[in-house]
């Protein structure tokens, strides 16, 4: 069984039931019965024309559902207008479908649901799973954003930025449970770079790519986090970043700089250094007042404090730093770390304390644990050394 086979049919299988006369949210659920009964069938009978099977076995699904429901009157036209079977039509509504599940008038929690169910082919379950949520809130929060796209016209234009939004966000969850969903993200970003002329997108798929490259360093064997500076970078996937590096420089080309071209471009700068102490700071300092212009983030702010501290010193960071809100998330751990290259220890480590209790997740929370625990024993050794 191929499921990843099954995942990139979806869209395209959605697309064509829309297009016979299906509503958005009556092909969707067709779709998940249909694939339901292809893990069962597949096994041991694979179809030649796996497309053209999904395809049928929806739209049977559909005209049962229509069928069963008499009062709705609009639908009868689609279930005489059953089409002859035969080949799949080679049209691909994955791009439509993309920018539908991606639509302004959704929550970003609801679109990233509905984008992973109705183009990533993924089931409520498996999306649950990744989020941590039960099964029956997920599937309350697709449904509910199914009815607000009902009456979006299916070919109606999309916004590339809130559909690039809802694959990043896709990205940065990571690897949830058994669903990575990162490699999730790039897939469908791929599926977007490939229909889709533009540079943002391809800026996208190139970030995505040199961050997933130095995946396997990031951790060690217990789970714990290392730091990008720590990371081992024979670990790190060279084919990945040569891909990401070659797909930016195409994208930068263009001479249309977007905040996700710019974010590559730092990201593909510490993927060219060979040591962390060989990283180009002052070109990712530029960089980052780049991405200042394009967004005025106060987070790319406080990732340029950082950039700052390493290029011009940790008072020159400490100073850039002191000009945000001390309530932005991480700012803790910046000052911590920007105090112990300073040589503050005390500070470091109570800063490093205070980040703990506010992180986003257990292993960031026991990293920031063991630095403060780190340096609290390099002072109580200076302390005893004091001593005599």
């Amino acid at each position: 069984m191929n499921e990843e086979l099954l995942r990139e049919l979806v869209p395209a299988v959605i697309g064509i039931l829309v297009r016979r006369g299906a509503d958005f949210a009556s092909a969707e659920d067709a779709v998940q019965e249909a694939l339901i009964r292809a893990l069962e069938a597949w096994r041991d009978d694979p179809p030649r024309d796996p497309k053209a099977w999904l395809i049928s076995a929806a739209w049977r699904r559909f005209l049962d559902a229509t069928r069963s429901e008499s009062a709705r009157r609009g639908r009868e036209v689609a279930v005489d207008a059953e089409p002859p079977p035969g080949p799949a039509a080679a049209v691909d509504d994955s791009l439509q479908l993309c920018f539908l599940c991606a639509h302004p008038s959704l929550t970003p929690s609801s679109a990233v649901a509905l984008t992973l169910r109705a183009v990533g082919g993924l089931t409520t379950k498996q999306i649950a799973q990744a989020y941590l949520v039960p099964e029956a809130t997920m599937a309350q929060r697709i449904s509910r954003a199914k009815k607000t796209v009902s009456d979006v016209r299916f070919d109606a234009p999309g916004d590339v930025a809130t559909v690039l939004r809802v694959l990043y966000l896709v990205f940065n969850e990571g690897y949830s449970g058994e669903l990575d969903l990162a490699a999730e993200a790039i897939r469908l970003t791929r599926q977007l770079a490939a229909g889709f002329d533009h540079p943002e997108v391809a800026g996208l798929l190139a970030l995505m790519l040199l961050h997933h490259a130095r995946r396997a360093a990031r951790t060690k064997p217990d789970g714990s986090l290392v730091p990008l500076a720590e990371q081992d970078r024979s670990l790190w996937d060279t084919r990945l970043i040569a891909e990401g590096v070659d797909i930016l420089q195409a994208a930068l080309a263009r001479d249309q700089l977007g905040e996700y071209q710019a974010q590559a471009a730092i990201a593909a700068l510490h993927a060219d250094a060979p040591a962390a102490e060989e990283t180009d700071w002052v070109q990712i300092v530029e960089w980052y007042d780049e991405l200042l212009a394009l967004t005025d983030s106060p987070i790319v702010r406080l990732n340029r404090a950082v950039a700052v501290g390493e290029a011009d010193g940790p008072r020159a960071g400490l100073k850039a730093l002191a000009e945000l809100d001390s309530k932005l998330p991480r700012h803790d751990a910046v000052a911590a770390y920007l105090h112990e290259r300073d040589g503050d220890l005390g500070t470091a480590a109570r800063l490093y304390s205070e980040a703990a209790k506010k992180a986003p997740n257990l292993a960031e929370s026991e990293h920031l644990t063991r630095q403060a625990a780190r340096i609290n024993t390099q002072l109580k050794a200076r302390e005893w050394r004091s001593r005599f």
